[in-house]
């Protein structure tokens, strides 16, 4: 129970307590914790109560508080809880809470590196039958490890960011040569995010039974894809400029130790994979996600159905020795489920284009036209009945810069 009023469907409970970076009137960025429709300083209440943590806290990012590691993760943890229920603390506390639609949101975190997977068995699926229709949809590698590739941690954005539809070189099957110009196949991909907390060293590795004491938390993030550039470019050495002009992350992460009863076994794995890819616990997540286009749901995602889970798509991200700093993230590839309204992406729900979606208002898609806000949110099981609440991480589509070819 909280001294705190809060509406019974909140996402942002006291079981949650997902951290951001706000900054007020006054434009000082700053650590907030979500609870019911307020933002708290948090910082602010710690040093106000002189908490020994107080200066992981103090902003502008959560980079320091992520480097801190497990121990002290769970010490402002059950310092949270504990302003936000003694009625003593409640005096103190009040001044520094102001409401969410009142502040502005920041990146909460400095962005490392960025790695994007492919997990989503039917997601891959789906695009190897669209595009490779006439052979076996799954690569023969797609089963015994996590495919992935590593991003452009520079063009990270917060949830709200505008997204310049990127320009670059495509060609057609039927074209007689690339052309350049702005993408006309520009796409969304709906995943969930995990960011690092407690880093590794160069030459070591993270085995799948130390993930809770490297991953912070949750979030989410729709990595934009331009489909007609990226088709180009990809062969040999994969997703490039197609990919790397920007990135969508919601504002808020939500803490592993907030999901423990969204937890949930995988899918069943067909070979069992080799040992340091083998599950120690049950890490599948069951967040249930959902797409709007313009207000309109597109999708509800189920990320249960993911086949290699966030514990050992770091085990494989690190298996090599490659290090890992606070901040760095990496995220599940596109959340698709089996049904055709469980689909992460437009090139999946139009495949590939040539079954287009008809809106409300009548227009049909195929893939994003400029003035088109997409926005993606999710939730998943907490105490008892209650949720917990991911926020929302949305972005519209403005026109390509014109320049020359």
């Amino acid at each position: 129970m909280t001294w705190l009023d809060l509406p019974a469907d909140t996402g942002f409970g006291l079981e949650n307590l997902p951290y951001g970076v706000f900054s007020p009137a006054d434009g000082r960025r700053r650590v907030g914790v979500a609870i019911g429709e307020w933002v708290l300083d948090a910082g602010a209440v710690a040093a106000a109560t002189g908490a020994p943590f107080a200066h992981l806290l103090a902003g502008p990012v959560l980079n320091p508080l992520l480097a801190a590691g497990r121990p002290a993760w769970q010490q402002v943890r059950r310092a949270l809880v504990e302003w936000l229920t003694e009625p003593a603390f409640a005096d103190l506390v009040r001044p520094h809470l102001q409401p969410r639609t009142g502040v502005r949101l920041h990146l909460p975190i400095d962005v490392g590196d960025y790695v994007d997977f492919y997990a989503s068995e039917h997601h891959a699926t789906n695009v190897g039958r669209i595009f490779r229709p006439d052979s076996d949809p799954l690569t023969p590698n797609w089963k015994h490890l996590p495919i992935g590739y590593h991003g452009r941690a520079g063009s990270v954005v917060v949830s709200g960011t505008p997204i310049v539809r990127p320009t670059g070189q495509r060609k057609g099957p039927a074209d007689p040569a690339p052309v350049f110009g702005p993408s006309v196949r520009l796409d969304i991909e709906a995943e969930v995010g995990f960011v690092i907390g407690a880093g590794s060293a160069l030459g070591t590795s993270i085995p799948v039974t130390d993930f809770a004491d490297h991953v912070f938390g949750v979030f989410l993030l729709n990595d934009w894809s331009a489909r007609d550039i990226q088709a180009w470019e990809y062969v040999p050495l994969g997703p490039f400029l197609g990919k790397s002009f920007a990135t969508s992350v919601s504002p808020w992460i939500v803490p592993l130790d907030a999901l423990h009863a969204a937890r949930v076994a995988p899918p069943a794995r067909v070979p069992q994979p080799l040992p340091y890819l083998r599950d120690a616990e049950d890490w599948g997540l069951d967040l249930a996600i959902e797409v709007r286009l313009n207000g309109h749901r597109l999708a509800c995602l189920p990320f249960a159905t993911m086949y290699w889970t966030p514990a050992q798509m770091l085990a494989h991200l690190t298996v090599n020795g490659a290090p890992t700093r606070p901040g760095d993230i990496y995220a599940s590839g596109t959340v698709s489920g089996p049904e055709r309204d469980q689909r992460g992406s437009l090139l999946e729900l139009s495949w590939g284009g040539t079954q287009p979606l008809t809106l409300p208002d009548g227009a049909t898609r195929t893939f994003l036209e400029d003035g088109d806000e997409v926005t993606i949110c999710a939730t998943a099981p907490g105490p008892g009945a209650s949720r917990i609440g991911f926020g929302e991480v949305s972005g519209t589509i403005l026109p390509a810069e014109r320049r020359a070819s």
